[in-house]
């Protein structure tokens, strides 16, 4: 971290899913402007009824714009679901929540990529009409499809297995297909960063996907970067994680699990009270659940400190 950083620090966030969104939330409640940005996982991204949905991307712009409810943290707040309601009785298989304003994001997206518009862009306009003006990077512009292959032997998209089978059969691998290259926007928002901040998402299925990208992940390696479990107590507070963790690894559900996974990438992490453990870096223990916004800037403000002092 360079001197003349240390008051202005240029932050570069990697998230998916709603912890992520949360945090940074309370990181965009916390810093001046033009000195986050925030990379999102695409590997979730996938077509229902012929539109392009980006699941990440709008859990974090929809945060971001103070629309998500507080309560289940994705779609919009108060969003109606007549078209849903519609397709039910036409018998039209409607497992994935569609709300009646969250379409016309996935309308503008769709009809904007069909037109030539990369998903950096189409995102950067998509942020613009929400009043969001933090930048929100897809991490990649071409597809990155993530799948799930079971221990049975089957392999879902992941939105089948996360929503349609409630992430219910057990995992063996998660699939990565399609580009590896990331946008030049991400690429170049690493280059400039003076910390990056891995956010308490799902690091197989939102965290991975980035990291796997060429480049990004020796981008990470060299620049000071902390991260945020997104295990509490052996818990997680949204999602399949902790069911993951003993599936994929053999190791049981914790914040050294997820610390495990990231080896050689962290210079300091944090942990929910009683989650500490032996290792090669400084952990910041404190209260990790970052539900109201209260708590987003609170932890937020800690976090920043704690990367300040590393």
């Amino acid at each position: 971290m360079t001197a003349h950083s240390q008051n202005n620090l240029s932050i570069v966030a990697l998230a998916g899913g709603v912890g992520g969104a949360r945090l940074v939330d309370g990181l965009d409640r916390s810093l001046p402007p033009g000195s986050l940005t925030v990379v999102v996982n695409t590997g979730d991204d996938f077509r229902r009824w012929g539109l392009h949905i980006s699941p990440d991307l709008d859990t974090v712009m929809y945060t971001l714009a103070g629309l998500s409810p507080e309560d289940r943290g994705w779609g919009i707040d108060g969003d109606t679901f007549h078209v849903l309601a519609e397709a039910r009785r036409r018998g039209v298989d409607e497992w994935f929540q569609l709300g009646d304003r969250d379409l016309v994001t996935h309308l503008s997206r769709t009809g904007s990529l069909s037109q030539g518009d990369s998903l950096t862009r189409v995102t950067a306009n998509l942020c613009k009409t929400l009043g969001v003006v933090r930048p929100i990077l897809p991490m990649t512009d071409a597809p990155r499809p993530t799948s799930i292959v079971t221990q049975a032997g089957e392999e879902f998209v992941f939105q089948e297995w996360l929503v349609k089978a409630r992430a219910a059969p057990a995992v063996k691998e998660v699939r990565r297909q399609g580009t590896d290259e990331p946008s030049p926007a991400v690429l170049d928002a690493l280059d400039t960063a003076d910390l990056v901040v891995i956010c308490p998402s799902n690091p197989y299925v939102s965290i991975d996907p980035i990291l796997t990208l060429k480049g990004v992940t020796d981008a990470v390696r060299n620049t000071r970067t902390v991260a945020v479990s997104p295990i509490l107590g052996g818990q997680a507070v949204k999602g399949p994680l902790a069911t993951m963790i003993p599936e994929i690894s053999g190791y049981a559900p914790s914040a050294k699990a997820v610390a495990m996974h990231y080896e050689g990438l962290l210079d300091g992490y944090a942990v929910h009270p009683g989650d500490a453990f032996d290792a090669p870096f400084p952990i910041l223990e404190t209260n990790t659940l970052i539900q109201s916004k209260e708590d987003r800037v609170r932890f937020a403000r800690e976090l920043i400190e704690f990367a300040r002092s590393l």
